[in-house]
């Protein structure tokens, strides 16, 4: 049954969503020159929305402390700022809430890098890795010398006899 008091059943309103979709836009903006949408494109954004899932209210309150702050420090809401002003804001919102600034950039970078239109662009195939899997480029296995002459930093565990 849907609860329209709990944040992951709740729908994201208009206002939200548009708040949403100027902030990825802010994580990964647009590209002309490559082709590409920002972060806050429609499709993109409904697909961070569904893939927040439980993250929702952590999601839900980060949009409105983005909003107290835009409204504290200049008397109007996030989306209608001046970009210029929005930059400062989401810089101080980053610098108060560290770990849903986070949760948004890895919301972002996710679902974009899923998109079909964004892996055409960096030619790559629009399929899912697996089962399939991707050919890594060999490289140069020496580099993990110094980790392998690294003493070991855990701890062994017994083995429990049997």
């Amino acid at each position: 049954m849907n609860d329209p008091d709990n944040p992951i059943e709740r729908p994201f309103t208009v206002e939200e969503k548009h708040a949403l979709s100027l902030l990825m836009d802010m994580v990964i903006p647009p590209s002309k020159t490559y082709g590409v949408p920002g972060a806050g494109d429609t499709l993109i954004l409904n697909t961070i929305i569904n893939d927040a899932g439980r993250r929702t209210p952590r999601l839900m309150d980060a949009l409105a402390a983005l909003e107290e702050m835009s409204q504290e420090g200049c008397g109007v809401g996030f989306a209608e700022l001046p970009v210029e002003q929005r930059g400062s804001i989401v810089n101080a919102f980053r610098e108060a809430h560290p770990g849903v600034a986070n949760l948004i950039a890895n919301l972002a970078t996710q679902c974009y890098y899923r998109d079909d239109r964004v892996m055409i662009a960096l030619d790559m195939e629009t399929r899912p890795p697996h089962p399939e899997g991707y050919v890594v480029e060999q490289g140069d296995w020496s580099l993990l010398n110094p980790v392998r002459k690294r003493a070991a930093f855990y701890r062994k565990l017994d083995q429990p006899s049997s």
